[in-house]
C-alpha cells in the first residue's frame, strides 16, 4: 500500500533563501512554458506544444541561464513541466465533457508553493540513518537540510516534494512511499453504518453521535477581523508590501491554516476511533461537488431582465456549512486508515436514506417530521432521524444489525 509522510524542515537562513530561489525559478519555468504554449496556439496556426517538446528544450535553457535554471535538478524541472501538461490535459477533458473549462493560468509566487522530485536519489536524497539522531534531506542547489522527523518512515521512498507555507516562513518535505506493509488490528466482530450530517458530524447505526466541531464558524470572528485589517492596505505586489501589510497577510493565512489543521486533526481522530471499534464501516457515497452547486437563476416571465428568488442566499449558507464539516477530507482519511488496519469500508447509494423507514421500507419525505425526529407514516416507527439514515446505510451495505422494528 501507499503512504505519505509530511515533516517540517529546519533550514538555515542561507538554505531558506536557496529554497525560496528554487521555488521562484521553478515558477518562472512553469510560466514561461505556459506562455510558449499560448503563443504557439495563437500565432502559429493553432499549433499545440506537448510536454516532450518542452522537456527537450530544458538542456538549452539550463545552458543559457546557469545561475537560475542550471543549478536545480533536471528531474524536478521536468516534473514542473509535467505539472503544466496535466493542467492542459484536465482543461481539454473539461472542454470535451461540456464543463467549465478553466484555462491554465500563470502562477504567482503565492500560487506556486511546491517543487516535486520524481525519484529519491535524483536531485534529492532522503537521508535517515538509524544511528544518526538528526535526519537530513539533501537537495541539489540547497544542501543538507535538517528535518524534524516526528515518526518513522515505512516502506520505500518513491517521490519527494518540498512545500512552502506561510509565504516561505515554513518549509515541509512530503515523502510518497510505496511497499508499506499493512498493520491489521485485532477483529472486534462489530459492524456499523454512518450517516454524515451538519447537526452532528456523523451518527452511527448504533445511535452514537459525533459532534460537529464547526472549526470555521468558531474562528469566523477572528478571521473577519483579520480580513478587515487587511483591507486597509491597497493591493500591491509582494515585493512592494510594507511590514504591516505583510503581517496582516500572514495573519489571515495563519488563521486559514489553523482551521485546516483543526479540521484535519478532528478527521484523523474520528476515523481512527471508528477503525479501532468496527470491522466493517458503511457510509454514503456522497457527491459533494454536486451538493455544493449553486441553484440556477429563475428568470421573471413578467419582467424582462429580472429574476425571481431562487434561495441562493440560503444555499450559500448551507454550502459554507458543508465545507466547514469537511466530509470529503474525513472519508478519504477513513479509507486510508481502514486499508492500513485491515478493515472494510463500503460506500452505498445515498438516495432516500433519510426518508426510508428501516422497519417497513416505506419511502416518503413526510417520514422525517423534523431535523431530529423520524416517524414513519405507514407503520408508525419512530427514531432519531440521523440514526435512521445510518441504519439504512448499513442495511444497503448488507450488514447484519439488530432488529429495528
Amino acid at each position: 500500500m501507499h503512504r505519505a509522510y509530511k515533516f517540517l524542515l529546519r533550514p538555515t537562513a542561507r538554505q531558506a533563501q536557496a529554497l525560496a530561489e528554487m521555488l521562484r525559478d521553478h515558477c518562472s519555468l512553469y510560466n514561461g512554458a505556459l506562455q510558449e504554449r499560448r503563443d504557439a496556439y495563437r500565432h502559429v496556426s493553432k499549433t499545440s506544444i506537448k510536454y516532450g517538446q518542452q522537456s527537450a528544450q530544458l538542456k538549452g535553457i539550463r545552458a543559457f541561464d546557469p545561475e537560475r535554471q542550471g543549478r536545480w535538478s533536471f528531474s524536478s524541472q521536468q516534473a514542473t513541466l509535467r505539472r503544466l501538461d496535466k493542467a492542459f490535459a484536465a482543461f481539454f477533458r473539461r472542454v470535451k465533457a461540456g464543463e467549465k473549462p478553466g484555462y491554465p493560468r500563470f502562477r504567482g509566487v503565492n500560487w506556486f508553493d511546491t517543487v516535486d522530485f520524481p525519484k529519491d536519489g535524483d536531485g534529492c536524497r532522503w537521508d535517515s540513518t538509524p544511528h544518526d539522531p538528526v535526519t537530513r534531506l539533501r537537495l541539489q542547489g540547497v544542501g543538507h537540510v535538517r528535518v524534524h522527523q516526528h515518526r518513522p518512515v515505512k516502506g520505500r521512498v518513491k517521490t519527494v516534494s518540498v512545500k512552502s507555507e506561510g509565504e516561505g516562513k515554513q518549509w515541509y518535505v512530503i515523502l510518497a512511499c510505496d511497499e508499506v506493509s499493512a498493520e491489521p488490528l485485532p477483529a472486534t466482530g462489530a459492524v456499523t453504518g454512518i450517516d454524515m450530517g451538519l447537526a452532528h458530524f456523523l451518527t452511527t447505526s448504533q445511535g452514537a453521535h459525533i459532534a460537529n466541531p464547526r472549526h470555521g464558524k468558531r474562528n469566523a470572528d477572528d478571521l473577519a477581523e483579520a480580513q478587515r485589517a487587511l483591507k486597509v492596505f491597497p493591493r500591491r505586489k509582494r515585493e512592494n508590501r510594507s511590514a504591516k501589510h505583510r503581517r496582516a497577510v500572514e495573519k489571515v493565512a495563519g488563521l486559514h491554516r489553523k482551521v485546516r489543521r483543526q479540521r484535519t486533526d478532528q478527521a484523523h481522530k474520528t476515523a481512527l476511533a471508528l477503525v479501532r471499534t468496527y470491522d466493517v464501516i458503511a457510509h454514503e457515497l456522497l457527491s459533494i461537488a454536486n451538493m455544493l452547486r449553486a441553484p440556477k437563476p429563475k428568470p421573471d416571465p413578467e419582467q424582462s431582465g429580472s429574476f425571481l428568488p431562487n434561495g441562493a442566499a440560503a444555499k450559500a449558507g448551507l454550502n459554507k456549512s458543508i465545507h466547514d464539516a469537511g466530509w470529503g477530507v474525513f472519508l478519504g482519511i477513513l479509507a486510508h486508515k481502514a486499508e492500513s488496519a485491515g478493515r472494510v469500508v463500503i460506500p452505498v447509494d445515498p438516495r432516500n436514506t433519510s426518508r426510508t423507514c428501516p422497519a417497513c421500507g416505506h419511502v416518503s419525505g413526510e417520514n422525517r417530521t423534523t431535523q431530529e425526529k423520524f416517524e414513519c407514516t405507514q407503520c408508525g416507527h419512530t427514531a432519531n432521524a440521523d440514526q435512521v439514515g445510518a441504519l439504512n446505510v448499513a442495511i444497503r451495505a448488507g450488514l447484519a444489525l439488530p432488529d429495528v422494528a
